[in-house]
């Protein structure tokens, strides 16, 4: 099938991608310039495992393309697919700009039938305004061109999206039209081939669902985090609470691991922005703005313990910071724990010592020349010279580190791990402090 994808960003390259690995016909448009040329000579805006081997050999065998020409983008497929970006507004609603220019866009050039398809997250009803849009643009022109609108959330987690496109948990199709289900059908057909993995509703529970997953999501998460403050202030450990709760089939051990805050594209703008979708229907969503509020707590935890391990004087200490993306593999810092820690450190007159596997780049970008930031080549040139260790976040090569090394780097032989990946004994055979999440003895410094 001939395909189009609006948008090449995170969402948008990967679904374009992996359509045309499966033998579709695939141009993706972007109003970026410098982006599309980077795609054309093979450079990958973004760090998602697998993505540059797929993009290289479907631009090679001709399946995959990129463009900055609307009309071209517009001509080439039956299927529109919108995935452009719906950041959080001032109020903390999506932002539809993007969405609703595209809409127009392919109602100023369409020529035949068109399925207009929503993979952006979008709030409860955007299905509607897109149809408004696209019929505008036509009416402007006296046409009276068919079309549908669709919609179909995306379900990628960064780090694993490749995975999760070609290998769906589930595919959901937003629709009322009989003849735009079987071209979607048509479409995920190499991926739906095992068993039927497709399940079609109407455009508004297809919009909902995808903000209510990831909210249950950060609840979940939102959750430990409390059990696991909790836990400090009782002397228990919340590695065996974990274990305990998640042996429950109903529980399970998916996002209860408790931590010092999630991050991302996705939870912090999706909560926000269903909360938005809560007070506009005059429905005060208490759970939801629970969620958020200990989500922002969370993330100054790290801060709260290094603070008290140093009398609250913070002046001219170094804290080797490992991890700054939101999670690992990705180069993401879009609300980060590690910024929350950096900021507050800052603040404090301590300065960092900073490494990241894959997100060296992005810190520069955000941080530039920060007065108290050395990004360091390696976990090992971090911790040279500094006071305490910080993590946040658990990269697989900060697993099993050589604790002797760190213990001889520290000089306040300390290690602050916001994301529990040591045993506490562990460290102390070291003689090293580790303050964890929620690891019960010495761990609480609250009020």
């Amino acid at each position: 099938m001939k395909i189009t994808i609006f948008g090449t960003g995170y969402v948008g390259l990967v679904t374009g991608a992996c359509l045309a690995d499966v033998g579709h016909h695939v141009l993706c448009m972007d109003v970026d310039q410098g982006k599309i040329e980077k795609l054309k000579n093979g450079q990958i805006p973004i760090y998602e495992p697998g993505l540059e081997s797929i993009v290289k050999h479907t631009v090679e065998a001709g399946r995959l393309a990129f463009t900055t020409d609307t009309e071209e983008a517009v001509g080439h497929g039956i299927l529109q697919f919108i995935a452009v970006g719906t950041p959080p507004d001032e109020d903390g609603s999506a932002d539809l700009q993007y969405v609703t220019a595209v809409a127009r866009s392919i109602g100023q050039y369409m020529t035949d039938y068109k399925v207009v398809v929503d993979k952006s997250t979008v709030p409860v009803g955007t299905g509607d305004r897109v149809k408004a849009a696209v019929r505008s643009e036509l009416d402007k022109r006296g046409l009276e061109h068919e079309f549908d609108v669709v919609s179909n959330p995306e379900f990628l987690k960064e780090g694993a999206a490749i995975n999760d496109f070609m290998k769906p948990d589930r595919i959901i199709v937003g629709t009322d039209s009989d003849r735009a289900m079987e071209l979607l059908r048509e479409v995920y057909y190499p991926f739906n081939r095992s068993h039927d993995r497709m399940i079609f509703m109407d455009i508004r529970s297809a919009e909902l669902t995808k903000y209510a997953a990831n909210s249950m999501l950060a609840t979940k998460i939102s959750f430990m985090n409390e059990i696991a403050n909790l836990a400090e202030r009782l002397g228990a450990d919340i590695e065996n609470v974990r274990r305990g709760i998640g042996s429950d089939p109903r529980i399970g051990y998916h996002f209860i691991y408790p931590g010092c805050g999630y991050g991302g594209s996705c939870f912090p703008k999706d909560v926000q922005a269903l909360t938005r979708i809560a007070r506009d229907c005059e429905y005060d969503s208490h759970l939801l703005n629970a969620v958020e509020t200990v989500n922002n707590a969370q993330k100054y935890v790290l801060f709260d313990k290094i603070s008290h391990f140093f009398n609250g004087d913070l002046k001219g200490k170094v804290v080797a910071l490992w991890g700054l993306a939101f999670k690992p593999n990705t180069d993401d810092m879009r609300e980060a724990s590690s910024r929350t820690l950096m900021q507050q450190l800052w603040k404090a007159g301590a300065s960092v010592q900073a490494f990241d596997p894959e997100a060296m780049e992005e810190t520069q970008r955000i941080f530039g020349d920060q007065p108290g930031l050395t990004l360091c080549g390696t976990k090992e040139q971090a911790i040279k010279g500094a006071d305490v260790l910080a993590i946040c976040t658990e990269w697989k090569e900060f697993r099993s580190p050589d604790f002797e090394a760190i213990a001889s780097a520290l000089s306040g032989k300390a290690v602050f791990d916001g994301r529990n990946l040591y045993e506490p004994e562990m460290l102390e055979r070291h003689g090293m402090i580790y303050y964890a999440i929620g690891r019960g003895r010495n761990q609480f410094h609250g009020n």
